[in-house]
């Protein structure tokens, strides 16, 4: 179901890539002034023409000129909306207008250009823009053609002479030509341009947004990593200690009639205990208040010379724990050692917690080509059905951020079993 959301949602995106977006409304309205101030402009165009007897004695009177003004310009107002229409529209009645003799000539010319830059920058559908411009353009060479033979074909006015090898008419005409190949080939130009141009700024803004979105859920992904570690170290420090110190409160408090001397010596266990407690949650907090690149380290002071202190504390709060280091001793990055000392430390809270009343505890640390390997083994009971809790969570989570694989069990001999193997970098 993800993986199609994710396809249909890059499918919407790539479709919004190559496809230019609707009209703004603010692009809507100014079409609406576009075809207005064309309008305007063509009737003036149509009254000064009709005086200047631009189109000879045949030219049309103005009223036919108000119409003309009107059926060339007002389709303006929807040009984005439907350009081909437009362009289809203002390319006859530019046609029909010439060859009635309408008076306005110049900003039926506007608008041929407008039109025919118009179906470039704005229809999608490529082929189908290229076929229209290129159908109008034939339409206009066509008709071009014909009145340029008839120009040809119709005798001199008494008062005009030849000059040369071309008529002053034949001139015209091909003078004519010449301005409407750059007319309609700079339209059919800087409408192709508009478009690519249009796309390229949605695909910008598409990209921006996207890395938006990304930064966005790289914050989000931060602040819950944040938390995760945040969870994950007080959890290591505080149920180690108050674990050890429940245990040795309960001891004190079994033996502080028969054995004052035990009791207090319990006591004192839960004393230190709650000062190591306190010592590393002050480590914890300097921690979190550091923005560098370490921050994802816990305290320096926490390695594997500290197994050693954690191994004795632990026999001393009634479960015998033994520590054995196996290989020739090597350097260790102190990321490696603060992860394999809070799985040991989980391990070994984790036996006390579970493992019945005898339990005894052995951790191994060994050196390897290439590797460093921890074992926490226990002696004690295994509570079968039990759901995997924040701690076997914590000790995965870590392992998998050395690059290590977390194994957990039960063991064939009995008891319980937590290996880790993080291989060591550049070997």
């Amino acid at each position: 179901m993800v993986d199609t959301l994710e396809r249909a949602s890059s499918s919407a995106s790539a479709a919004r890539l190559f496809a230019r977006q609707e009209p703004t409304p603010r692009q809507v309205r100014n079409d609406v002034w576009v075809g207005l101030t064309l309008f305007v402009g063509a009737i003036i165009s149509a009254v000064l023409g009709y005086f200047a007897q631009i189109m000879g004695p045949q030219t049309l009177d103005p009223r036919a000129g108000l119409i003309y003004a009107a059926a060339i310009a007002l389709p303006f107002v929807v040009r984005r909306r439907h350009p081909i229409l437009v362009a289809i529209a203002v390319n006859v009645v530019y046609i029909v207008g010439m060859e009635l003799g309408v008076s306005e000539v110049y900003v039926g010319q506007i608008a041929l250009f407008l039109a025919m830059y118009t179906v470039g920058a704005w229809v999608d559908d490529r082929q189908r823009a290229r076929i229209v411009r290129l159908a109008i353009i034939a339409a206009m060479f066509v008709w071009m053609l014909v009145a340029t033979f008839r120009a040809a074909t119709e005798p001199l006015p008494d008062d005009v002479a030849a000059v040369g090898a071309l008529s002053p008419v034949l001139a015209s005409m091909l003078l004519m030509w010449l301005v409407n190949v750059v007319f309609f080939g700079g339209a059919y130009y800087m409408g192709d341009r508009a478009y690519d141009a249009a796309l390229g700024r949605q695909a910008l803004q598409e990209r921006t947004r996207e890395l938006e979105e990304q930064q966005e859920i790289a914050s989000a992904q931060a602040v819950a990593l944040d938390r995760v570690r945040i969870a994950r170290e007080l959890h290591d420090v505080v149920a180690h200690h108050v674990s050890a110190m429940g245990v040795q409160a309960g001891a004190a408090r079994t033996v502080v009639d028969a054995d004052p001397e035990a009791a207090k010596g319990a006591l004192a266990a839960v004393e230190r205990s709650s000062r190591e407690a306190i010592v590393e949650l002050r480590h914890l907090l300097d921690t979190l208040r550091q923005h560098d690149e370490r921050a994802d380290e816990a305290p320096s002071t926490i390695g594997f010379a500290s197994l050693e202190p954690l191994a004795r504390g632990a026999d001393a709060a009634g479960m015998p724990t033994t520590l054995r280091i196996v290989g020739e001793e090597r350097d260790v990055s102190d990321f490696v050692q603060i992860n394999l000392y809070r799985i040991a430390q989980e391990a070994l809270t984790n036996a006390r917690r579970h493992g019945g009343p005898d339990v005894a505890a052995d951790v191994r640390l060994r050196y390897a080509a290439g590797s460093v390997e921890l074992e926490v083994t226990n002696t004690g009971r295994v509570v079968l059905g039990s759901r995997t809790g924040l701690g076997t969570l914590g000790m995965r989570e870590r392992a998998t951020a050395m690059g290590a694989h977390l194994e957990t069990g039960p063991r064939d001999q009995g008891g319980y079993l937590v290996r880790v193997r993080v291989p060591l970098a550049g070997e």
